[in-house]
This record gives C-alpha cells, sequence and structure tokens, in this order.
C-alpha cells in the first residue's frame, strides 16, 4: 500500500529484475542476478503491454504450452467466455499494443500469462485495476488458489485486492512500514 508515486511500482520492477538498485543487493529466491530472478517471476504491471500477435502469443511468450496448460491459465483469468465468441478464437490478433481488445481483456490476457508462465514468485501491480467489481473478484479468488505455495507480492490501492494477503506493508518515503 502507498500513495500514488512513493514507488512501488518500482519496488516491483526491482524485485522482478527490470532494473538494478543503486545501493544494496535485490535477492529474489536466493537469485541476486537480474536475468536469473526474471526467470522466476511472473508480473502483471498496471500498464499491460501486449505483443502484436494473437492472444495465445501473448499468453505463451513463444514458450512450448500445452493447449490443456493455456486453457487453465485462461479459465482462472476469466477469459474462456470471452474468447469463445472470437470468430478466430484463442488465435484472435490482438493488434499493435493490444489496440483490438479493451483495457480489462489486455488485463486478464496478462493475467493468464502471469499463471501460464508458473513461477515462484508472483509480482502483481494493480492486477485487476481495469476489471469491473464482479471479474475482479472472480480473477482474485483464481489467482489465490493458483498462487498456493508462491510468493505473491501485490501493490493495490483497493483494500478489498489485498484480503487474502497475509501481510500488508504501506510504502511512505522509501521504507516498508507494517501496516
Amino acid at each position: 500500500m502507498g500513495v500514488s508515486g512513493c514507488g512501488k511500482s518500482t519496488l516491483l520492477k526491482l524485485l522482478a529484475g527490470l532494473y538494478s538498485a543503486r545501493d544494496g543487493i535485490v535477492e529474489v529466491q536466493g537469485l541476486r542476478r537480474p536475468e536469473d530472478i526474471r526467470k522466476n517471476v511472473s508480473m502483471v504491471m498496471q500498464n499491460i503491454m501486449l505483443f502484436p500477435g494473437s492472444i495465445r502469443d501473448n499468453i505463451t511468450c513463444g514458450h512450448p504450452m500445452s493447449d490443456e496448460e493455456i486453457r487453465q491459465a485462461c479459465d482462472a483469468a476469466q477469459l474462456s467466455g470471452w474468447i469463445a465468441a472470437l470468430p478466430d478464437g484463442i488465435d484472435t490478433f490482438v493488434g499493435e499494443r493490444g489496440g483490438r481488445v479493451s483495457g480489462g481483456q489486455a488485463q486478464r490476457i496478462a493475467i493468464a500469462r502471469a499463471i501460464a508462465k508458473n513461477a515462484p514468485v508472483v509480482l502483481l501491480d494493480e492486477a485487476t485495476s481495469a476489471l469491473d467489481g464482479d471479474t475482479s473478484m472472480a480473477v482474485l479468488s483464481a489467482l489465490e488458489s493458483l498462487t498456493k505455495g508462491k510468493t505473491v507480492v501485490s501493490v493495490s490501492h483497493r483494500t478489498e485486492a489485498l484480503a487474502g494477503c497475509s501481510r500488508i506493508f504501506r510504502l511512505e518515503g522509501g521504507r516498508l512500514y507494517s501496516a
């Protein structure tokens, strides 16, 4: 938790190995090299970036995955009904930067991508901000069951999105405090 601009997203990018620390060491799952950390982290950012490809391509990111793994990720992200209604299904082109899908659909594709990667660490930055209340709660419920046994760091302004968290911290002035 924390006010806008206090560094929550930056902290997640440090934990994901996307940024390097100026001082100190960032260690995730015993790993310190950013390229090793990135292999062990799934991330859903607030500002979703989709690739100009199909829904399938955006979920798998070119990694081999079975149709069943992709289907389970789509089910968990509340995408399956929407995908079934598309003429090309999971092979539907999302457009440049996801321009052919809504913000909520793009966010659910990104959530499916994170679920399908099956990494031991999951970072969520306002992961359901573009979803309506009912879809958000369904996705959070699915994420909770799919992230059992994983380390999950979730950033949110909405307290209901943090309801299943074992510990909540507030970031203020570059410091973490117990909330």
